[in-house]
């Protein structure tokens, strides 16, 4: 169980940290156009919310081709390292092709796993990178299924869709944050001296804040069940783009190939598996961010039988 609170915590902490940042940056500053003497202004308080909301959810997407680059240490190559990269490069580079697209940089991370995952802030500017294990363990029609896969998630922009999806949901969660911390402060200070000017007025004080911080962290774990469930449609998207850019038996075969070896998914590297392929099933299920490789394979055979 620890291991499962881990990865969703891992998995939410990211953007919500960066829109925690950003509001804390702003109350150190004292920008806040929401707030004034008779209360809250809820459209002011709309639009630095959508603010806050909006560039936290694209600073993630600009920094995410570094932050996976570093963080599973992916190796990009040019296909002239080994057969297997040229493989590799040779497929990513022939769908980019057809489809017209900027050619992604391709790369390969050291690790045991049977993955691949595709990032990057538009489909002209991606990484699509797989593990060596992947390599190791799969023949060329798995792979070919795989990288189809996952330059599916590159051509139909799913990153950016994405994203404006969590800035969406970022807006709510700073939002009524916001509405509820002054809510819950206003209570607080009439229950205490309210003599002593510390009212629902005085909202330069530390407890709005406090709450609003604790607020929005829990409101961004819950609304990481929204963003994990677009995840999981986006998923049936990929999976018929890659039967389309490969064949449908290539893409089935890697999915059965998955399925089959469930231990070897995300042994390592836990809070990317939004980016990935697969994602064995848990007990989570509301914030797994793939469906089950079962419904995936009944769902490619009925749309290309």
């Amino acid at each position: 169980m620890f291991a499962l609170i881990q990865r969703v915590t891992l998995f939410a902490l990211v953007n919500i940290g960066v829109v925690i940042m950003l509001t804390t940056v702003s109350s150190l500053f004292g920008i806040a156009p929401y707030l004034s003497q008779s209360g809250l202004n809820l459209t002011s308080l709309a639009v630095f919310a959508s603010v806050i909301g909006f560039v936290g959810a694209f600073i993630s997407l600009f920094m995410s081709k570094k932050s996976a680059k570093w963080g599973m240490k992916v190796q990009v190559v040019d296909g002239q390292e080994s057969r297997e990269a040229a493989f590799v490069y040779q497929v990513v580079e022939r769908i980019a092709g057809q489809q017209g697209i900027g050619m992604p940089e391709v790369g390969i991370y050291p690790s045991k796993e049977i993955n691949a995952f595709a990032t990057g802030w538009n489909k002209n500017n991606a990484l699509v990178a797989v593990s060596q294990g992947l390599l190791d363990q799969m023949d060329n029609d798995e792979i070919e299924g795989v990288l189809a896969h996952e330059m599916a998630h590159v051509v139909n922009g799913d990153m950016v869709t994405l994203t404006l999806i969590q800035g969406i949901v970022n807006t709510f969660v700073v939002f009524f944050a916001r509405v509820l911390a002054y809510a819950a402060q206003a209570a607080l200070a009439n229950r205490g001296n309210s003599d002593q000017g510390y009212g629902a007025n005085h909202m330069g004080g530390g407890m709005y804040y406090l709450i609003s911080m604790i607020l929005e962290f829990a409101f961004g774990f819950l609304a990481t069940m929204i963003v994990s469930w677009f995840s999981r449609w986006r998923e049936y998207g990929a999976d018929r783009g890659g039967a389309e850019f490969s064949s449908p038996a290539k893409m089935i075969k890697a999915l059965e190939f998955l399925q089959k070896n469930k231990q070897m998914i995300d042994t390592r590297h836990r809070g990317y598996e939004s980016l990935k392929i697969s994602y064995p099933a848990s007990m989570m299920t509301l914030f797994a961010t793939h469906p089950p490789l079962e419904e995936r394979i009944e769902a490619l055979k009925k749309n290309f039988a």
